[in-house]
């Protein structure tokens, strides 16, 4: 057999085969002997529950006890298996064999939509419509709140039903015998001490021990190729023997065996996962921007409303009909109502609804709605190496050739010293590569796929661990001459030949760079025994064809990318140097160093360019710390071992080809191979946070210009707008503002923040001059025109144009501010969508219809509403340029902080000075140190040299005093 060149490269031929740990806390003990196995029961030995035993009986709570003992549900003929019986008894005690999947009840995800600091604002005004009857008010904020749940709840269901669909497509079935006959049965019904068979291309169903007989009842020393890459992110198939551990979700890649199962569904080796996921929990970035800003809105609202409601309980305590508590309650309801932003959730949710399906059709699928928003913060991308970054399979990569020798010359040889048919998958890397790349096997028939043109393998000698290569005598018919080829470890290959210095350091150079190489070498022609080294192959999983190019571009975009991966340190360094990442590349004992501080970890964390060696606590952990750090962290991946960390990420994202595990943890799911459309989600999220940012802005400065203005014109005059007008306003300019959703946004270069302390200060500011323009208005056309502020308790038989006036201007002023709340810079810069102008316009001509025309209003001339109209065009045009100004003056980072330093921000700003200062020590301090040992390393060099030049490596020294092919 053709196998085992994993094991020409470690130095313990066992490294490779010892299992991976067993957090599960189970005894390991080995199986009977063969002898006391023929057969009638197998004993896998004294298996006892550990600490997890809790989990097994998660779904009935009839196996909870450290005692329970197992090794009796262990003990089952191979050649039988269980009776249905059986296996129903031992299913009640210890579950499906799935991961306990915690699904939300659909009432309370609904009701969930009606607790935050914006909903118990309208809830609260709802309660007091009731209190004082005004029920059309009361329909409308009630209307209003269901509107914005249920825009929420069927988006966010329509995306989980989408990633439902996708996880259909996992092999759910598996071959079991049960009654003496080998039957098909769904994997969530296997328990422990089922036997079942597995096969070159099955997916693990559960945690099994291998029983050494193979599928028709007798003994085999064949060994099983697993791919763990799922697990533990390394690349290369790992070889389990007889007796040895498999594990749930991995894929057999050769041969086949039964195996009696030992866990199943919470017990297997990916409950770790699903343990650290259920522990995740954290409230969404989105949401808590969403309620600092409510938070503000309210307690500007309240403090405002119980002013008002002091003031007018004071004033009017004589009167017998104003101080009556409803009369007091109504009006200051409906200002209290006209001022919530009501549509905030509304339109946030519309918003990041309308980017999911946008998302949908580049094949980006959209699980946790709020994620559309975060992933437009990110600002970090953890991205899993194997088969995330790389194509997770091995591939020809660039040879080292003897002078003489062509790459197909070597390839061509190393297929003719291959074994046909061997699934290892070294072997078939090098196969692939031949027949890709030597002109001669191309197009070749497929009866005659075994054999090369023009040679004849008269002998084949498969590999044998002993002399580690395979070797084939070969004639060639063009002149009749017998020839031996051979492929094996390169330091056997090059021993062979009697020793080639070149090589030597060419295997040197592919060893430290991570490459697995092979040695090929040829007798001459006639010969058997005069050996010609004809070159080294190399071979590596290598980068996807798109995974350099997106890491630049999310590079441009201000994302720090970071490649973590469970494989070696040195072959983390080739992948990332190809990848054009940096080469500081951190192994385990970097990430859980007890002795190293949270301070420094996370120092070193920021910095590395990669992590290599790492389990699923890692990843989690890297997370962890980066996020600590106050950064948006995104998490990449495909496997069991990265759905902590996809869980624990702002941003979880699943792969194409990802595993369920991976799938339920993940906030958005690629359908498309590689990383290329996370650059589409990226542009896409930082569209969306455009415009939530550009509407947050707008109603944070409406509220504050109304509250403001009918704060003092209510205490002042005891004027205020008829219900029916604020309402209108309230319906008309929310509603509006929903086609913000298909604006045309101007896609930032960095991570977007959500700066609410700059948010709330620009809106204050913008909504005082609004609230300065609204009483030159007032002032105007009641001492120039004569439009008297009268009192809703005069009447309607006064004039009331007044109220015409003021609301043809408060509507339009506030709503021509959205073209300017779009950008940062000047609202000519972007040109808003078609869409939004007519919709946006539209809905101020037909507030100023109604003023000309007298509905629900009276009339006033049209000159005067034109005039109305064109100023609060006008005005915006102002506030534009003075937002420009605010954004130029206000930059990012401690500059903002600066223009208001007291309290809190004064010691942010002292705390940011401070780490910036020591970090520059450390770094200092660190190069002086570099600097010093390298000089002193030179100095050491040239005494052992007797002050001579050390001479260059010697074919034979591998540059730490070691003989390299007597090493190797």
């Amino acid at each position: 057999m053709a196998r085992g060149y994993k094991e020409l490269h470690d130095p313990d031929p066992e490294a490779d085969t010892a299992p991976l740990r067993d957090n599960n806390s189970l005894d390991r003990v080995s199986l009977s002997s063969p002898s006391e196995s023929r057969f009638p029961h197998i004993s896998l030995g004294g298996f006892r529950s550990g600490n997890n035993s809790n989990n097994a009986g998660s779904k009935t709570g009839t196996v909870g006890k450290d005692d329970i003992e197992l090794e009796d549900f262990l003990r089952t003929n191979p050649l039988t298996g269980l009776t249905t019986e059986e296996a129903s008894q031992r299913l009640r005690m210890f579950g499906p064999n799935e991961l306990p999947e915690v699904k939300s009840n659909n009432l309370l995800k609904f009701l969930s939509y009606f607790v935050g600091p914006i909903a118990f604002l309208i809830e609260l005004a709802c309660i007091i419509s009731i209190i004082v009857k005004d029920w059309f008010n009361f329909a409308i904020i009630l209307g209003l709140l269901f509107l914005n749940a249920i825009i929420g709840y069927v988006e966010e269901a329509r995306a989980e039903s989408a990633v439902d669909a996708l996880r259909q497509t996992l092999a759910l079935k598996t071959r079991c015998w049960r009654d003496g006959a080998l039957r098909e049965l769904d994997t969530a019904l296997l328990v422990p001490g089922d036997v079942v068979v597995l096969r070159l291309g099955d997916i693990i169903p559960a945690d099994a021990r291998l029983l050494g007989i193979g599928a028709n009842g007798v003994e085999t020393d064949s060994d099983l190729l697993v791919d763990q890459s799922s697990l533990t992110g390394e690349s290369l198939a790992a070889r389990k023997r007889k007796g040895e551990e498999v594990y749930s979700s991995t894929i057999v890649k050769q041969g086949q065996q039964m195996a009696i199962v030992t866990k199943t569904g919470s017990r297997t080796f990916i409950g770790i996962a699903a343990h650290l996921m259920a522990n995740t929990k954290d409230e969404g970035h989105f949401q808590k921007v969403i309620g600092r800003i409510g938070n503000f809105l309210i307690l500007f609202t309240l403090i405002l409303v119980i002013v008002i409601i002091v003031f007018q309980f004071i004033t009017f305590r004589n009167d017998p009909i104003r101080g009556q508590v409803l009369k007091i309650l109504g009006p200051v309801l409906i200002l209290a109502v006209a001022a919530i932003p009501v549509g905030l959730p509304t339109v946030c949710s519309v918003t990041m609804a309308v980017g999911a399906r946008g998302l949908a059709t580049k094949q980006v699928i959209v699980k946790r709605l709020a994620a559309v928003e975060e992933m437009s913060a990110l600002s970090v991308l953890c991205s899993d190496k194997t088969g995330t970054l790389t194509k997770n399979e091995l591939t020809f990569d660039e040879p080292y050739l003897c002078e003489g020798y062509s790459t197909e010359d070597l390839l061509l040889y190393s297929y003719l010293a291959s074994e046909f048919g061997a699934n290892d998958p070294i072997e078939m890397a090098v196969r692939s590569a031949a027949e890709h790349h030597v002109t001669l096997l191309r197009n070749r028939p497929v009866m005659e796929a075994h054999k090369v043109p023009g040679y004849e393998i008269s002998e084949f000698v498969p590999f044998n661990p002993s002399v580690k290569y395979t070797q084939a005598t070969i004639r060639s018919k063009e002149n009749d001459t017998t020839f031996l080829v051979a492929k094996g470890a390169p330091q056997v290959i090059i021993r062979l030949v009697g020793g080639h210095d070149p090589a030597v350091k060419a295997y040197i150079a592919m060893a430290r760079r991570g490459l697995r190489a092979l040695g090929v070498a040829r007798t001459v022609a006639g010969s058997t025994d005069k050996w010609q080294l004809v070159g080294l192959i190399s071979l590596l999983d290598p980068p996807r064809e798109d995974s350099a190019e997106t890491i630049a571009r999310c590079q441009k975009m201000g994302i720090s990318v970071k490649m973590v991966t469970g494989d070696q340190q040195i072959i983390a360094k080739e992948v990332s140097r190809r990848l054009g990442l940096g080469q500081v590349i951190l192994d385990a004992s970097h990430i859980s160093n007890p002795d190293t501080t949270d301070e420094v970890q996370s120092e070193r964390f920021y910095r590395a360019d990669g992590f290599a060696e790492v389990t699923p606590e890692h990843k989690f952990r890297i997370v962890d710390v980066l996020q600590k750090r106050g950064l948006m962290v995104g998490m990449t991946g495909d496997g069991v071992n990265d759905a902590p960390a996809l869980k624990k990420a702002n941003v979880g994202i699943a792969v194409h080809g990802c595993t369920d595990a991976a799938r339920s943890a993940a906030d958005i799911v690629l359908m498309a191979p590689g990383l290329s459309t996370i650059i589409e989600g990226i542009l896409s999220s930082r569209a969306i946070f455009q415009r939530m940012r550009s509407y947050a802005l707008y109603r944070i400065t409406s509220t504050v210009h109304f509250l403001i203005f009918f704060f003092i014109v209510v205490l002042v005059y005891d004027w205020t707008l008829p219900a029916k007008l604020l309402i209108l306003i309230c319906i008309l300019n929310d509603a509006a503002t929903l086609v913000i959703a298909v604006d045309n946004a101007q896609v930032s270069t960095q991570p977007d923040k959500w700066r609410v302390g700059q948010l709330i200060f620009l809106s204050c500011f913008l909504g005082l001059l609004l609230t300065g323009l609204s009483f030159g208005h007032f002032y105007y056309f009641w001492n120039q025109i004569g439009y008297f502020p009268y009192p809703e308790a005069e009447g309607d038989l006064v004039d009331r144009r007044l109220d015409s006036i003021m609301y043809l201007h408060i509507s339009s002023a506030p709503h021509f501010l959205i073209f300017s709340t779009r950008l940062t810079g000047y609202f000519w810069e972007n040109i808003p969508s078609l869409l939004f102008i007519v919709v946006i316009v539209g809905t101020q001509v037909i507030a100023l219809f109604m003023v000309c025309f007298g509905w629900l209003t009276p009339a006033v001339p049209v000159t005067q509403a034109l005039a109305v109209f064109g100023i609060s065009f006008a005005s915006c045009v102002v506030l534009d340029v003075i937002k420009v100004q605010i954004f130029k003056y206000w930059t990012l980072g401690a500059k903002s902080l600066a223009c208001a330093p007291f309290g809190s921000r004064r010691r942010m700003l002292k705390k940011r000075k401070q780490k910036a200062i020591q970090q520059e020590r450390v770094w200092r301090s660190i190069k002086v140190v570099h600097e010093v040992a390298l000089k002193t390393k030179v100095l050491v060099a040239l005494r052992n040299a007797n002050g001579q030049i050390p001479p260059p490596l010697t074919a034979y020294d591998d540059g730490w005093g070691r003989n390299s092919i007597d090493s190797m």
